[in-house]
C-alpha cells in the first residue's frame, strides 16, 4: 500500500491526539493526571529527559492537539524522512511504524507513555544524525575520537522551538565536505540502479599501445566512471594513457599512464565498495562535526598525506609517512592542540622500543648502537661498559636510551608537539626514501613528513615576518631548542579513504589499516544499508 501524504498524515495524527485527550468521557483533569502519571512512570531514571519533562511540569512535547503539538509531530516526520538519505538505520525510524504507535494510543495514559517513546526516539535521532551512529573506540580501538554529543535538552529546546523544522533541518552537519559526500552518495547510488560501471577488467595489467578485449573492457569501464569520452576505439592509446592518469591521481596512485596490477586493482573496484567508503566518510564526518578552527593540520592517514588547512583551504601539503600496519604501531586517530615545535630535538626513545628493539642488542653487545645514549634515574649518561645488561628485562630494565641531535637522528632536526598520552607527534625524518613509495606505512605510530622546513615555515608565518631565515639561525645552533607556537593551531588525525574535492572528482584511497571496513559491518549490523534513499 502506497504511503498516505503527508499532509493527510499530519491531520489524522492530529485528530489522535485531539481525540485521546479531549473526547474521552472522564473528566479533563483526570485525564490529565493520568496522562502526567504515565510520563512520569516513563521516564524514571531517565537523567535528563526526566529533568527535562519535569520542568514543563510533564506537558506533552508530541502529543499535545494544539498548534504546537501539531507542528513538532510534523517536524518529527520529516525527521524520520531523511533517515535514509542520511544513511541512518531506516528500520529504527520507520514512518509507518510511527503512525501504528500513534493509533494504537487510545487514552491520556497510552498518550503519556507514547510522548516519552517519541522524545526518546527523536533524541536517537538527532544524535545518530549530528553526531553519528556509532561509538568510534567501541568499534576501532585506536579510534580516540571524542565525538562532541550535545545533551539532550539542546535537541528538546530546539523541537519545542518557535520553529521546530527549521531545527531538524540544521541537525545536518554543515560540512563542505559532508554536502558533497552527501551528492555522492546519491550519485553512485543512481549509478548502481543502473548497472553501475559494468564488468570488471578481465586482465591483472595492461600497458599502452595492447589491443583486444580486456582493452575495450577497460574502455569502457574509464568512460562509465567518467575518465574518457565515449569512443569506438579498441587500441590503449593516448587518451586512455591521459585517462589512466587522470584515475591514478584520483586514488593515490603512481601516475604513469600504465595500468598495472595494482592500477588494475582499484580500477576493478566494485561501486558497492565505493559507496560503502563514502557512507563510513559520513560517519566519520559525523563524528568530528565540531569546530575544527580557522586554522588547522589535518593528517589524513590513509592518504599518507599532511596539510594545513587556512578557511577550508588547502594552504600547504606534504607526503606523510605513517605508522606501520602491524598491532602498537599504526598510527591513531585522535585531536589535539599542537602547542611548539622543538628544533634539533633529543630522541628520548620510547620504553617500548628500548626494551623491546634495543636491549637484546645491549645483551649482545653492550656497545651496540653507539648513537644512544645510556641514561641512570639520575639523568646521568652511564658507562656501558660498567653495565651487565643481560640482567635486565623489559620488566626492570632501569635505564633511559636518548640521541642527542644530529643530521641522523630518528627525529631528524625537527618535531612538531601537540602533548598527548598516545606519544604522537610529527617530524622530520633523516630515512628520506620512503617518501617516494606508494605506500607509506613504516613508522613506529608518529607521523614523518616530507618537508618539515616548509611546514616549520608555513607555521611561523603568522608570527614571524621572515620564518625561513628565524628557523635555519636556531638549527645552525645545532642545540635542541624549544619554539612556542604563538597561536597553538588544532591538529586533526583521520583516516578517510573517500574524500571529496571542492572542485573535482571524489578522491579514494586504500584501507591500509581496514578500519573502514570494520566501520561499515558495524553500521550494516546497526542497520545501514547501501540503497536506503529519502523517505
Amino acid at each position: 500500500m502506497p504511503a498516505r501524504p503527508l499532509h493527510t498524515l499530519r491531520f489524522t495524527v492530529a485528530a489522535l491526539c485531539a481525540t485521546a485527550m479531549l473526547s474521552l468521557g472522564a473528566p479533563a483533569q483526570a485525564q490529565v493526571t493520568a496522562f502526567k502519571q504515565a510520563v512520569a512512570e516513563s521516564i524514571a531514571g531517565s537523567g535528563a529527559v526526566a529533568r527535562y519533562y519535569r520542568q514543563r511540569d510533564f506537558a506533552p512535547i508530541w502529543t499535545g492537539a494544539d498548534d504546537a503539538g501539531r507542528a513538532r509531530r510534523s517536524a518529527l516526520f520529516e525527521a524520520f524522512s531523511l533517515a535514509g538519505l542520511h544513511n541512518l538505520p531506516t528500520s529504527k525510524f520507520d514512518s509507518a511504524d510511527l503512525r501504528a504507535r500513534m493509533a494504537a494510543a487510545k487514552t491520556p495514559r497510552d498518550m503519556g507513555k507514547l510522548d516519552v517513546a517519541l522524545t526518546r526516539l527523536f533524541l536517537e535521532f538527532g544524535r545518530d544524525l549530528q553526531t553519528g551512529i556509532l561509538t568510534p573506540s567501541e568499534v576501532v580501538k585506536d579510534i580516540h575520537r571524542v565525538v562532541p554529543l550535545r545533551d539532550a535538552s539542546f535537541y528538546l529546546d530546539g523541537i519545542t522551538s518557535p520553529d521546530p523544522r527549521a531545527f531538524v533541518r540544521a541537525l545536518v552537519p554543515a560540512t563542505g565536505e559532508y554536502t558533497r559526500l552527501l551528492k555522492t552518495k546519491l550519485d553512485l547510488q543512481g549509478q548502481l540502479a543502473h548497472g553501475g560501471w559494468g564488468p570488471a577488467v578481465p586482465a591483472k595489467s595492461l600497458k599502452p599501445g595492447a589491443e583486444g578485449r580486456a582493452v575495450v573492457a577497460l574502455r569502457n569501464r574509464l568512460i562509465a566512471m567518467g575518465y574518457l569520452a565515449a569512443n569506438p576505439r579498441m587500441t590503449y592509446d593516448g587518451a586512455m594513457q591521459a585517462a589512466v592518469m587522470e584515475f591514478q591521481a584520483d586514488h593515490g596512485l603512481e601516475q604513469d599512464g600504465v595500468a598495472g596490477a595494482g592500477t588494475m586493482d582499484e580500477i576493478n573496484v566494485p561501486m558497492e565498495d565505493r559507496l560503502k567508503s563514502v557512507i563510513v566518510a559520513m560517519e566519520r564526518e559525523r563524528w568530528l562535526n565540531r569546530p575544527r578552527g580557522d586554522r588547522h593540520v589535518l593528517v589524513n592517514l590513509a592518504d599518507f598525506h599532511a596539510r594545513i588547512v587556512d578557511f577550508d583551504q588547502v594552504t600547504f601539503q606534504t607526503r606523510s609517512v605513517i605508522g606501520q600496519n602491524t598491532n602498537g604501531r599504526r598510527s591513531p586517530e585522535f585531536s589535539d592542540v599542537m602547542e611548539h615545535m622543538i628544533i634539533n630535538p633529543t630522541w628520548n626513545v620510547p620504553r617500548s622500543i628500548a626494551t623491546k628493539e634495543y636491549l637484546p642488542a645491549l645483551k649482545r653487545n653492550p656497545f651496540s648502537n653507539s648513537h644512544l645514549r645510556v641514561i641512570n634515574s639520575r639523568g646521568q649518561v652511564v658507562d656501558r661498559g660498567s653495565v651487565d645488561f643481560s640482567n635486565y628485562s623489559e620488566k626492570n630494565f632501569p635505564f633511559d636510551l636518548k640521541q642527542p641531535p644530529s643530521n641522523s637522528n630518528a627525529l631528524g632536526l625537527v618535531k612538531f608537539m601537540f602533548p598527548n598520552k598516545y606519544n604522537i607527534y610529527l617530524h622530520d625524518t633523516p630515512s628520506k626514501s620512503l617518501f617516494a613509495r606508494e605506500s607509506r606505512a613504516f613508522s613506529h605510530g608518529c607521523i614523518r613528513l616530507a618537508d618539515p622546513f616548509d611546514f616549520a615555515y608555513a607555521l611561523l608565518a603568522v608570527q614571524e615576518a621572515d620564518p625561513e631565515p628565524f628557523f635555519q639561525s636556531i638549527l645552525r645552533t645545532r642545540r635542541e631548542t624549544l619554539v612556542p607556537l604563538e597561536q597553538p593551531i588544532q591538529v586533526h588525525l583521520i583516516y578517510r579513504t573517500a574524500v571529496t574535492q571542492a572542485k573535482g572528482r571524489i578522491n579514494f584511497r586504500r584501507d591500509v589499516y581496514g578500519r573502514d571496513a570494520a566501520i561499515w559491518e558495524a553500521l550494516a549490523r546497526a542497520g545501514v544499508s547501501l540503497n536506503s534513499v529519502q523517505g
